[in-house]
């Protein structure tokens, strides 16, 4: 079986998540009737968006329109927008210099539970960061962290019949600025990190989501290689 990367580059938080819900329906359709539904392509999603701020599951509804106003006014980088998402954890941000990775795949068939899963992607992100020279680690808190006190990668996922979606945003050269506008995932005292704060120069974003998909083709069983798709043409709702 062969692990299916599409990079989709600078790119809206809205346009990502169509393709990667058209990517999710396919494999429930394929559950709900596999003889006439095909199986579909376990499918990595690479991308860095526009600047934007997403809560997860537990904050839906309880964001004040303050705060939404706050979030999405002018900055000295820009102005950002705000959506819910469906994904565990709570408020962050995305941007420019951050890697997005959405794993889209059917837990069953790599014989991992929902923990083990998120094991895989936060290992795959400490042996990203090791390949470019930073050491990183887990902690009590979620995520992937340079120290005890800056996070420089965020985890949230969302599971619906052992499908996966969303994943991780890895800091690669993010403006943190961005993250002093939050109390990032509802951790008061923490701040954030990148990949280039911690002495990572001339790496783009699309290079370490090569490697990051590497990294958990590696540390996922199932998977015989790599298939990088760099065009959607030919990409359709069934996935």
């Amino acid at each position: 079986m062969l692990l299916r990367h599409i990079h989709l580059g600078l790119t809206q938080y809205t346009a990502a998540s169509r393709l990667q819900q058209n990517l999710v329906s396919a494999f429930l359709a394929h559950k709900a009737n596999p003889t006439l539904n095909p199986a579909p392509q376990p499918t990595v999603l690479t991308a860095e968006f526009h600047p934007v701020y997403t809560c997860g599951r537990r904050e839906v509804g309880a964001v004040s329109e303050a705060q939404k106003a706050f979030l999405t006014e002018q900055t000295p980088w820009g102005r950002a927008e705000f959506h819910e998402a469906l994904r565990g954890g709570q408020t962050t941000f995305h941007g420019p210099g951050q890697l997005i990775a959405y794993p889209i795949l059917d837990l069953k068939t790599h014989g991992l539970t929902p923990r083990c899963y998120i094991h895989a992607l936060e290992s795959a992100v400490i042996g990203t960061c090791a390949h470019y020279g930073v050491s990183t680690t887990r902690t009590e808190n979620p995520g992937v962290w340079a120290n005890n006190d800056e996070k420089i990668c965020a985890v949230g996922v969302h599971l619906r019949r052992n499908i996966t979606s969303h994943g991780v945003g890895l800091n690669v050269s993010t403006e943190l600025g961005w993250f002093k506008r939050i109390v990032g995932c509802g951790l008061e005292g923490k701040g954030a990190t990148s990949l280039e704060r911690e002495g990572v120069e001339g790496v783009g974003v699309e290079q370490v989501g090569v490697e990051f998909v590497r990294q958990l083709s590696k540390g996922m069983s199932g998977f015989e290689g790599i298939e990088r798709v760099d065009s959607l043409s030919g990409i359709d709702d069934n996935g």
